[in-house]
């Protein structure tokens, strides 16, 4: 399996890709530890990959208070011994006001989460992959970074502040044996994309399928791509299939934006 015996912990376990993260990489045999804010969420995500036999530990978890990372690293020392990889799933989106009506402080509260939270994990998790001679980080991030889209200024510039930061990261971590990588998602074929759907079609009065259309025209594979495929490439980074690959950017969107 692709993840055998690693110790992983994902952040961000809601209602897309980040639970399907944590299903897939207990079905590819990692030891797993997962966090978000909503206990109740937390607690049915795990039930139920420990129901298919995978071995999870669910850790409330605000990234934004780096104690509370410094416990979920702990704890997840405490049930496994070893940290291997790291998935920065977790973010705080703050809704689509163009900049000029934009409230400058709820950039700082997307910034606090989404950057500054990646940052404190990212931190966290240093040491024990020093120890274990080394692990993989990768930061989810988005193509909103690369394909400006109107409205979506504050969670932007978080992410491209990930972005800059990752680079500089893996520079200086790659003398440990850590690994860091992005990879940069569009469009997502799971709970939130599929309610955005809904809500679109019925506020147009359209079926949905129109605006399924209007997605994926701009989309070479012709589909919105489905947040578990999508999880498995995220994943692919933390497997040793690449154990030579550190700083890498990855488009994940179908090719809805290739980089150049």
């Amino acid at each position: 399996m692709l993840l055998q015996d690693k110790v992983v912990i994902i952040t961000g376990i809601g209602p897309g890709m980040g639970t399907k993260l944590a299903r897939i990489a207990a079905s590819e045999g990692a030891k797993i530890a997962i966090c978000a804010r909503n206990e109740d969420r937390l607690t049915e995500v795990a039930d139920d990959i420990k129901a298919q036999g995978g071995e999870v530990l669910a850790v409330p978890t605000d990234i934004s208070d780096r104690a509370q990372c410094d416990r979920l690293v702990a704890e997840t020392l405490k049930a496994y011994g070893r940290v291997d990889g790291l998935v920065n799933s977790a973010y705080k989106h703050i809704g689509f006001a163009p900049f000029e009506k934009a409230d400058l402080a709820q950039w700082r509260e997307c910034m606090d989460v989404t950057f500054f939270g990646t940052m404190g994990m990212s931190q966290a998790v240093i040491e024990p992959m020093k120890e274990a001679g080394g692990g993989a980080i990768v930061n989810i991030n988005t193509m909103a970074v690369k394909k400006p889209m109107p409205g979506e200024g504050g969670y932007a510039a978080a992410k491209s502040a990930i972005a800059g930061a990752t680079r500089t990261i893996a520079k200086e971590l790659g003398r440990y044996n850590i690994r860091v990588n992005s990879t940069f998602m569009g469009w997502l074929w799971g709970a939130p994309v599929q309610g955005y759907v809904k809500h679109a079609a019925k506020a147009q009065g359209v079926p949905e399928e129109t605006i399924i259309k209007g997605i994926t025209q701009n989309i070479p594979l012709g589909v919105v791509p489905p947040d578990e495929d999508c999880a498995k490439t995220v994943l692919m980074f933390v497997s040793d299939y690449t154990k030579m690959v550190t700083g890498a950017a990855l488009d994940v969107n179908g090719g809805e934006h290739m980089s150049s």
